[in-house]
C-alpha cells in the first residue's frame, strides 16, 4: 500500500512538472475586452481564450477592467486588445506605449482599430497605424488574402464568406505605414478595405485584425487559424 502511495505521488509530481514545463512555453497574453455593442465574455474571454490556449499554444488572462492593465503588462508576452471601452489612466497609457517600443507584440482585433479616444491620438497613429469610423451593416462578405506567404496566414483559405461588419479602416498616411495581409469585397460605397494588416512599428510586431463581431468569425476556422497565427507571430515565436 505505501509503494502505491508513493509511487502514486511520484506520477503526480511528474505531471506537475510537465505542465509547468509546457506553462512557461506558452504564450502568455494579456486580453483586454470591455465596452459596448459586443459580448466580450463570451466571444473573447472564452471563445477567443479557448481557441489560444488550445494544445498549449497560448496562457491567456483576460480582462475587463483598464485599471487592472499596468500591473500584468510586465509579465505579458503579447497584448491583445479587443476593447472599446476608454483607458484612461496616463500611466497606463505610456505603459501601452512602451510595452510596443519594447519590442513586445500586441494584436488589435475589431474594436480596438476603431478611432476610439480623441484625446490619445498616438494610439491610432503609432499603433493602429489609421483606424476606422463607420461599418457596413451587418451582413455577409468575402475576405481575400493577399499575401498567402505571411506566417499570419499560414493554412488560411485563399478566400473564405462570413457574416460580420465590413470596417471602413482607412491607414494614416501620416503614420508608420503598414503591410495589407487580407482585404475585404466591396462595401457599399465599392471600396475593398484591410481586413487584415500588420502595423510597421519600429520596434513591436502588431496585427491588426477587423474580424470579430460575434459567432460567425470567432467559430469561423480561417478566423481561428488566423488569430492563433497572429498571436504566435506577434510573440516572435
Amino acid at each position: 500500500m505505501k509503494m502505491m502511495i508513493k509511487l502514486l505521488m511520484g506520477l503526480m509530481l511528474i505531471c506537475t512538472a510537465a505542465c509547468a514545463q509546457r506553462h512557461s512555453k506558452s504564450i502568455q497574453v494579456l486580453m483586454v475586452g470591455g465596452g459596448g455593442s459586443h459580448d466580450f465574455d463570451r466571444w473573447y474571454k472564452q471563445a477567443d481564450a479557448e481557441t489560444l490556449q488550445k494544445d498549449g499554444l497560448a496562457t491567456v488572462t483576460y480582462t475587463d477592467d483598464p485599471a487592472t492593465i499596468l500591473p500584468q503588462l510586465a509579465h505579458a508576452d503579447v497584448l491583445f486588445l479587443c476593447n472599446n471601452q476608454p483607458v484612461k489612466d496616463s500611466l497606463t497609457r505610456k505603459a501601452i506605449m512602451d510595452f510596443a517600443a519594447k519590442g513586445k507584440g500586441l494584436v488589435l482585433a475589431h474594436a480596438a482599430i476603431w478611432y476610439n479616444w480623441a484625446d490619445w491620438p498616438a494610439y491610432n497613429h503609432q499603433l493602429v497605424g489609421g483606424g476606422s469610423r463607420g461599418h457596413d451593416r451587418y451582413g455577409e462578405f468575402t475576405v481575400t488574402v493577399n499575401d498567402k506567404k505571411h506566417p499570419v496566414t499560414k493554412k488560411v483559405p485563399a478566400t473564405f464568406t462570413l457574416k460580420d461588419e465590413l470596417y471602413y479602416y482607412e491607414e494614416d498616411t501620416t503614420g508608420p505605414g503598414i503591410k495589407v495581409l487580407a482585404t475585404t469585397s466591396a462595401d457599399k460605397d465599392g471600396k475593398t478595405r484591410p481586413s487584415l494588416f500588420i502595423v510597421n512599428h519600429s520596434a513591436a510586431r502588431i496585427v491588426g485584425f477587423a474580424l470579430g463581431h460575434d459567432a460567425a468569425s470567432h467559430e469561423l476556422p480561417a478566423y481561428q487559424a488566423i488569430l492563433r497565427n497572429a498571436v504566435k507571430w506577434a510573440a516572435r515565436k
